[in-house]
């Protein structure tokens, strides 16, 4: 496929897969609220705490880190709030937004399982996995189902034994899947399993029971680094958050500016505010 170029020949294919997506994102969810949030591109206080967090991540191409502030232009333009806060990861300020909003029912759109540990009764993942088509809504419900019976909250304390291969996360070496779950089901967390193990109520085989004493700096740095934090400093409006009220002239300014034709007959010229046509 070949790259998909704006007017003044800046590559936007990763623009207008982003729009397709929030486009049909809207026509499932219809939201009444709408935010988008962002890393920043500097360290954040995990690498800070451990110095070896996500170092093993290939690079993204450049052509797809140049379209981030075009995206941004976009959602800007459609009067979708964006978050980023310097020294914290998007999940953390996904996080921070979903615990203050509990009175609403959040739908957490995101193709990052970390997120999974967020689901409460107020709160949804829309897990893209490979995009739209085989996208799932994981609730309470389904991650008992996919996680041998856990908790939302105890996918951290999992992550702590297990670790995360792609955030370069330690966890306990030797702890896999299977092993992890079942330690997690049986004692319910982190905490509780190493004071049955100082107890010596725990019951485990001796070599398991070695391995979590010789590594439980790493259980718990591997737990702390997979919390997502609910309290990062930002400033919430909810009413700034309505999805709607953008103005349709620059909504079709800026899809031609980009060479967008095929996205401009959403768009109702003639109205401002709700007014996206999604099918």
């Amino acid at each position: 496929m070949p790259p998909l170029k704006s007017k003044d020949n800046q590559v936007v294919n990763a623009v207008y897969g982003f729009l397709l997506v929030l486009f049909k994102l809207l026509k499932d969810l219809e939201p009444k609220y709408f935010v988008a949030c962002f890393d920043v591109p500097k360290p954040t206080f995990r690498k800070k705490m451990f110095e070896e967090y996500k170092a093993q991540r290939k690079k993204a191409p450049d052509e797809l880190y140049i379209q981030i502030p075009i995206v941004k232009e976009v959602l800007r333009t459609f009067n979708v709030p964006i978050f980023e806060k310097e020294g914290y990861e998007g999940d953390d300020l996904i996080g921070t937004l979903t615990f203050n909003i509990k009175d609403k029912n959040n739908i957490i759109v995101s193709g990052d399982k970390d997120n999974l540990q967020l689901i409460n009764e107020n709160t949804k993942v829309y897990y893209l996995n490979q995009g739209v088509k085989s996208a799932l809504i994981y609730n309470e419900s389904l991650v008992k189902e996919k996680y041998n019976g856990l908790t939302p909250s105890q996918l951290i304390d999992y992550k702590g034994l297990r670790g995360d291969a792609s955030d370069n996360i330690p966890g306990v070496k030797g702890i896999g899947e299977k092993t992890g779950l079942r330690l997690i089901k049986e004692f319910g967390s982190i905490d509780n399993l190493y004071n049955k193990i100082e107890k010596q109520e725990d019951g485990l085989p001796t070599k398991l029971r070695e391995k979590l004493i010789e590594q439980k700096k790493e259980a718990y740095l591997s737990r702390e680094l997979s919390e997502i934090k609910k309290d990062v400093p930002i400033n919430i409006n909810l009413n700034d958050c309505e999805w709607g009220g953008y103005d349709n002239k620059k909504v079709l300014e800026i899809l031609k500016k980009f060479n967008f034709n095929s996205l401009i007959k959403n768009i109702e010229p003639d109205r401002t505010g709700e007014n996206l046509r999604l099918w």
